[in-house]
């Protein structure tokens, strides 16, 4: 499709982003807020990406490393950033008008190629809504066992797939013990992909 490029987010992008957020969660309590937002951005710059289209703002995906079977809280913003093998899928939205030309997969696979270049040897994300029958034909496996912050809603499945094209038949390990989500603060910030996310 013409007119339409992946770039990686900017300072101006925010008021686009933030707008796009808001009218995509707001109504089901899952809206971020613009701080939150920002500190995920933070995080990982070179991982956070713009869909531009003819020359205006067409949606956005923002990932962060976090480590595996965790994810952030969305009530809280990232302190820091963090070292991890995984590559953790914060939010993916396209705005309403571009939906349904399969943008948002596009935005995916540049993901992969970026997390494959980065060594990152996994991808997750926290599927709310209902939304993990969208995510399984794209390789993500769901992981029900993970506990989740409660601010994902009572529907969000933990979700991750391996990357490495070796490791694509192999089944994403099972962790140690199941770990349950703590409200105390980590001294790891993570990132939080509540697809979130509208794959269109």
């Amino acid at each position: 499709m013409t007119g339409i490029r992946i770039r990686l987010l900017r300072e101006d992008d925010w008021d686009g982003v933030v707008a796009l957020e808001e009218r995509a969660y707001a109504a089901s309590g899952l809206s971020e807020g613009r701080e939150a937002l920002r500190s995920r951005h933070r995080a990982s710059p070179d991982t956070c990406f713009v869909l531009e289209h003819a020359g205006g703002f067409g949606g956005y995906l923002l990932a962060l490393p976090y480590p595996l079977f965790r994810c952030p809280d969305l009530s809280r913003s990232e302190a820091g950033g963090v070292r991890a093998t995984n590559l953790h899928v914060h939010d993916v939205v396209v705005s309403e008008e571009l939906r349904g030309r399969g943008l948002a997969r596009g935005m995916l696979r540049h993901l992969e190629e970026t997390a494959r270049a980065g060594g990152y040897r996994t991808l997750s994300l926290v599927a709310v809504r209902g939304s993990q029958v969208l995510w399984a034909p794209l390789g993500y496996r769901a992981r029900p066992e993970i506990g989740l912050p409660a601010s994902y809603g009572p529907e969000a499945v933990y979700m991750a797939m391996p990357l490495s094209p070796a490791a694509a038949s192999a089944a994403v390990p099972a962790p140690a013990a199941a770990p349950a989500w703590s409200p105390t603060p980590s001294t790891d910030p993570s990132l939080g992909f509540p697809p979130r996310a509208e794959v269109g």
